[in-house]
């Protein structure tokens, strides 16, 4: 039989029907695999939000450590708890333990996550996961400290106790970590005995090897009246502590450490000497070789001094008036430099914004500690080295008296356990 508009066959009529059928099975599946995409999107956006607020969470628990070393005070786990809750409170914490790796905090999560349609396949929630930890590792730290007479007594032992205090954090006993910690004693010039390339004993800002008052200024040294002489010390460089570079040896450090004791005649103070030799022990290449070059390694430099960049010519309490004098020995006069002064804008303050600017295109972080009473310059010669973030001065730091210096030290420790490790 023909087909016509009057008479319709009965093969499409069943065509139909075969399609009604299709669409019907093809809609569940459809619906199905829409909600499988939907809900696997949601799981994923929920999986990336619960690991950003473990990381979150490690990271507020390290920063504690400093006080909280062991996890046994109830200081650094509610930190990290509490962290995890302000970011994803639905979060259920599985665990918040000390990690493998040295002085470091592990936080452990979960999180169900409600489906929408995959509940036609009966599939009513999924469950997410994530794990972070954060603390001290992968460091390389330098004390970069003001060793000059006026840091005796107190001071240089409140420096001392928090310096011991940072080591142990970072290098516990029984403990190898990945951490190495120098220390650079400075007062008008640094002590080296064991630098690459530089002869032993204290060095001029050329690197040459620092006698004390240069020969060709012995004539006017001579033709001071006697009392006169005996007020200045031709040995300057005796009494300062000498560069110690990186180590893994907590016992050797603190050892070095202890030998800081700010006494005998000092030469001003060079703040710059003290930061160009801190980036040399930070740095891989010589004459200090054990620094890492690593991109993993995050090195640290913290500076602390209670004086200007000082040479004798900016009065106050220190000047001296008349020449040569033991100002004469420091790491400028010792190479016969008589204009390296340190009036503001002078060459000594310029010294110490190019070297920390050095020590910064190297990849150093540099902490900035100023301790004492401090004009307006010296404030902002220091801010200006720390390695502050733009709009703050989170790497500056004023200890206005000795007491304060351990809790600064402290301040600073719970910014270098600001790292993830995984």
């Amino acid at each position: 039989m023909s087909c016509s508009p009057v008479r319709p066959c009965r093969c499409r009529r069943r065509q139909r029907g075969a399609v009604h059928v299709l669409v019907a099975v093809l809609i569940p599946i459809l619906l199905g695999a829409a909600g499988l995409a939907l809900d696997l999107g949601n799981l994923y956006l929920a999986q990336t939000r619960l690991q950003a607020a473990v990381d979150a969470g490690a990271l507020a628990g390290a920063l504690q450590l400093p006080y909280d070393p062991d996890l046994t005070k109830d200081i650094a786990k509610p930190a990290a708890i509490d962290m995890v809750h302000t970011n994803y409170a639905e979060a259920q914490i599985q665990n918040v333990a000390a990690g493998s790796e040295v002085r470091s905090l592990c936080v452990t999560a979960t999180a169900q996550v409600n489906t929408l349609l995959l509940g036609v396949l009966g599939v009513n929630s999924g469950s997410v996961a994530a794990q972070a930890c954060a603390g001290f590792n992968n460091l390389e730290v330098a004390l970069v400290i003001d060793n000059t007479g006026s840091m005796k007594g107190t001071p240089i032992s409140r420096v001392r106790e928090a310096s011991a205090d940072l080591v142990d954090l970072i290098i516990p006993d029984g403990a190898a970590p990945n951490t190495r910690v120098g220390l650079v004693p400075f007062r008008g010039k640094v002590k080296v005995l064991d630098a690459e390339g530089y002869p032993s004993g204290c060095l001029n800002a050329d690197g040459s090897l620092n006698v004390g008052i240069h020969p060709d200024f012995m004539p006017l040294y001579y033709a001071l009246p006697y009392y006169t002489r005996s007020q200045i010390n031709l040995d300057t460089c005796t009494s300062i502590p000498p560069v110690h570079s990186l180590t893994t040896d907590k016992d050797e450090i603190i050892a070095a450490i202890t030998q800081m004791d700010a006494l005998g005649a000092g030469s001003g103070t060079v703040i710059s000497e003290g930061i160009r030799w801190g980036r040399e022990v930070l740095t891989p290449e010589a004459p200090y070789t054990q620094g890492s070059a690593d991109d993993k390694i995050r090195k640290i430099m913290i500076v602390l001094t209670d004086g200007d960049t000082e040479d004798g010519t900016c009065g106050g309490s220190y000047a001296m008036s008349y020449t040569p004098n033991n100002y004469w020995t420091n790491a400028y006069y010792g190479m016969k430099v008589t204009t390296c002064h340190c009036e503001n804008g002078g060459c000594l303050n310029q010294a110490m914004l190019t070297e920390a600017q050095k020590a910064k295109d190297a990849g150093i972080e540099i902490f900035a500690i100023r301790f004492g009473v401090s004009d307006t310059t010296d404030i902002q010669l220091m801010k200006q080295i720390a390695s502050s973030k733009p709009g703050t001065t989170d790497h500056y730091f004023d200890a206005p008296s000795a007491e304060d210096i351990p809790e600064v030290f402290k301040l600073i420790g719970k910014q270098l356990g600001w790292r993830l490790l995984n």
